[in-house]
């Protein structure tokens, strides 16, 4: 199939590339000219574990391709996947839906043979039934249907899940478009559970998904804030509660809060539309506020820590807002230093893939580290705030060395307290017992 895509950002392009490697003719468009002309030379613009290698080996075979024109990626294509941000509101906090807007009413104008458009980018609940219409009052003649193809690709994992995804689920109201993606996704049919559903459904159960584990995120931190008053590990509760096969393992490691591109902007977004349609929706209205409070009570536990220390000196590990990327949007690590900022607080940082994305969003304002043990240089304090592998593996003896004051502020539960505490440090960490 030929395959045109609209966005070239951390769905569009890893999307792009994995369904070059299953074989169909891809074209990426984007607006951004220096971003294409980066893509066109090789070089990628985000970071993803294993997509150097299949970028490479798919522009080298003539599958993959990049392009300004919106005219060449739409022109011919038999699916066409919208892959642009949706970012909040300003003020409402909804989902601002005019790059969407946008790209449907462009790509209309190259509409030619049959063409399925599928709305990858997470959007409101008649999204779609918008894009129709859109596309219906610009080219009436345009022969063509629009889905929902909702993504979840996680980031730092989003080339293991498009290969080895845990459900696909297409919402289309046509067969015709129906047809189209089961043989699209035909690589999938029998390794994974393709759900079809209504248009309107499918736009919904992303904005659920995502609600839903964003308020597992809150509740294992507040569970951490009982275990820290009651004498209980966190650690230990909730490999207690993951072995519930009804709750599940996953989303239940105590830190800093959801953070993100998907997270704080998806249950804002569903918090709007629950109060649009009169049914508000209590538990992501407390969540989001709950998770806000979180990253201030972390800068909190760190400005106490070195309150009595005369121009204290902060290192930071991690910036990220989770191991396996360089995206820094609506990082937990990025609040906690704009609070710590507030506070005058001197910080020297090191992340292992964000720091140049962190440097475009904080500039001057903080010092950065070639690596983590530089960063801890006369350091008084040691705060971890993203959970990359190193950090864990890291020589805390060659860390006591460097270090002036030995404090370290574990908000991923990354080190060992036992081992942390017999170097001499003054430890903290998230919800956990270790005496």
């Amino acid at each position: 199939m030929k395959i045109g895509i609209i966005g070239t950002g951390y769905v569009g392009l890893p999307t792009g590339v994995g369904l070059a490697e299953l074989g169909n003719e891809v074209v990426c468009v984007d607006k951004i000219k220096e971003k294409i002309d980066d893509l066109k030379a090789g070089k990628l613009t985000i970071y993803e574990d294993g997509l150097q290698d299949l970028f490479e080996k798919n522009i080298a075979a003539g599958r993959l391709s990049f392009t300004t024109s919106m005219r060449k990626a739409v022109e011919g294509a038999d699916v066409v996947l919208i892959a642009v941000g949706t970012p909040p509101h300003p003020i409402t906090h909804e989902a601002d839906l005019k790059y969407i807007y946008s790209a449907a009413t462009e790509l209309s104008t190259y509409l030619t043979d049959y063409t399925v458009i599928a709305t990858k980018s997470t959007v409101p609940v008649g999204t779609g039934d918008n894009i129709e219409q859109l596309i219906r009052l610009k080219n009436p003649a345009a022969r063509c249907d629009v889905i929902s193809l909702p993504e979840f690709l996680r980031e730092g994992f989003a080339i293991h899940d498009f290969f080895n995804p845990d459900r696909i689920v297409v919402g289309s109201n046509s067969e015709k478009a129906t047809a189209v993606i089961k043989e699209l996704y035909a690589p999938f049919a029998d390794k994974t559970d393709i759900l079809y559903v209504s248009r309107r459904s499918s736009e919904t159960i992303k904005y659920a998904s995502n609600a839903f584990l964003a308020m597992k995120i809150h509740y294992i931190n507040e569970i951490a804030n009982f275990c820290e008053k009651s004498g209980a590990d966190v650690t230990e509760v909730a490999k207690g509660m993951g072995m519930d096969a009804r709750i599940g393992k996953r989303f239940l490691n105590a830190g800093l809060g959801f953070g993100g591109s998907c997270f704080p902007k998806d249950t804002m977004a569903m918090a709007f539309m629950g109060r649009a349609v009169g049914t508000p929706i209590e538990l992501i209205e407390t969540t989001i506020a709950g998770n806000n409070k979180r990253k201030e009570e972390m800068a909190e536990r760190v400005l106490k820590a070195v309150k009595q220390i005369p121009n204290a000196k902060i290192a930071v590990w991690g910036l990220a807002f989770k191991d396996g990327t360089d995206d820094c949007r609506q990082s937990p690590a990025m609040d906690v230093i704009a609070a710590l900022l507030k506070n005058k607080a001197d910080i020297t940082a090191y992340d292992p893939k964000a720091m140049g994305t962190a440097c475009r969003i904080l500039g001057d304002k903080i010092t950065y580290a070639d690596d983590m043990y530089t960063c801890v240089k006369d350091a008084d304090a040691l705060v971890i705030l993203t959970e990359w592998k190193q950090f864990a593996d890291a020589d805390l003896s060659v860390v006591a060395q460097l270090m002036r004051s030995k404090k370290i502020m574990d908000f991923r539960n990354m080190l060992n307290p036992k081992n942390t505490l017999a170097l001499g440090f003054e430890y903290q960490c998230i919800g956990r017992k270790f005496d």
